[in-house]
């Protein structure tokens, strides 16, 4: 896909990278009267975009803000966040004329086809006048201004070259570790990277206890690392996934365990005394399915709990049966990788960046914005904020 003009000659901006933050950013800069050129090295821009979602995109979350991002330096992210809203991208949205939906707790996706987002940016690009280009690898010869590149087509000249290459998640839609070797190659701290957003997987011997259970999906409140969320788990053939578990696995750590509540809304040790008295010939499993489905409920009677008459129930057994179900701890043995992460962790250490341009300290007329920075979003549509607000703020600059 060529769109506006060569991929050789003298741009005043290179955006190396056609996902979102690097489209937004081009799209704003040639607003502004730039010379644009994006080059993206595989045969599609928006890849992410275009499987987000569920097909739909989730592009922003109305609630996006500091508190919903991980990084080594918690404040880096308040100035781009704050100058460019979710208001403002969803302003943006509705004169392209997309119709979108809240799904839940704040999440925005479109109500056809996330093909609209990038429709939306490549026309913004269009009009501004950006060259973008696929199946455009770039070699970045020499540092400037002006910087030299080349592709398989010529040389580029340009004074500003913008790194929004994205992290190492899902490496079958063209994902790479480019913008963080290019980091360290200039000798700029990279921290450690590593899948988040990511499901978990389990030691055989636990897979073989729940493996009957895979599809199942339960509410619950899972938590790791010091931190808590409340959204569906879901049982796979592998360990765990599911919006709480998602969540929970940004914060996990190699050899601690995540702690799962699945009755959130209840004081289950008083519930179980409540019925001990009122529903004496219930049998403690067909209690539990009212909550957790029968399947779960049979599965954890059969393996951890005393699946008793209520009514014989001792004080000692209830509040085991309350640790195995609001407490029950899950000890992973890791994750299943950059394969299914939908993001990726860590990245260009944010003290080398201005917070409120993107720009490199070090180098002039350099920039990283989106993925690549150590700034990375709960699960809900906060990492296309991300990578919008950090498009816009090194778009104004470039």
């Amino acid at each position: 896909m060529t769109v506006n003009g060569p991929a050789s000659g003298a741009f005043d901006v290179v955006v190396i990278g056609g996902g979102a933050a690097g489209l937004f950013c081009a799209a704003v800069a040639g607003a502004r009267g730039r010379r644009v050129l994006v080059a993206e090295h595989a045969n599609k821009v928006g890849k992410k975009i275009l499987m987000s979602g569920g097909g739909r995109c989730n592009f922003t979350n109305i609630h996006s803000g500091p508190e919903n991002f991980l990084s080594a330096n918690p404040h880096f992210c308040k100035s781009a966040l704050s100058r460019y809203t979710p208001w403002d991208f969803i302003a943006l949205v509705e004169r392209h004329g997309i119709d979108y939906f809240e799904k839940t707790l704040g999440q925005l996706f479109c109500t056809d086809s996330s093909k609209r987002i990038v429709a939306m940016l490549l026309a913004e690009c269009q009009s501004s006048g950006v060259a973008v280009h696929t199946h455009c690898p770039l070699r970045i010869e020499q540092l400037g201004p002006p910087h030299r590149l080349s592709s398989e087509v010529g040389v580029i000249r340009c004074e500003t070259l913008v790194i929004a290459t994205g992290g190492y998640s899902i490496p079958r839609m063209g994902a790479t570790g480019f913008g963080f070797d290019f980091a360290r190659s200039l000798g700029l701290s990279v921290h450690d990277t590593r899948a988040a957003l990511v499901p978990v997987t389990l030691p055989e011997r636990k897979l073989a206890q729940l493996s009957d259970l895979s599809g199942v999906a339960l509410d619950s409140v899972t938590a790791a690392g010091g931190a808590s969320f409340r959204e569906n788990l879901l049982f796979t053939h592998r360990g765990l996934s599911g919006p709480a578990v998602l969540q929970a696995s940004s914060y996990w750590q190699p050899g601690e365990p995540m702690v799962i509540d699945l009755f959130p809304d209840l004081d289950l040790a008083a519930h179980l005394r409540q019925q001990r008295t009122t529903r004496p010939r219930a049998r403690l499993h067909t209690l539990l399915a009212e909550t957790l489905t029968r399947r779960v409920a049979q599965r954890w009677c059969a393996l951890w709990l005393p699946d008793k008459l209520l009514a014989d129930l001792s004080d000692a057994e209830i509040e085991s049966i309350e640790s195995r179900c609001k407490a029950w701890a899950v000890w992973p043995d890791g994750t299943e990788g950059y394969r299914t992460a939908e993001v990726t962790l860590g990245g260009v250490d944010t003290v080398h960046l201005s917070s409120k341009t993107m720009a490199c300290r070090e180098h002039e007329g350099l920039f990283f914005i989106g993925e690549v920075v150590d700034v990375t979003g709960h699960l809900g549509g906060h990492n296309f904020q991300w990578a919008w607000a950090s498009g816009q703020a090194a778009g104004e600059a470039v």
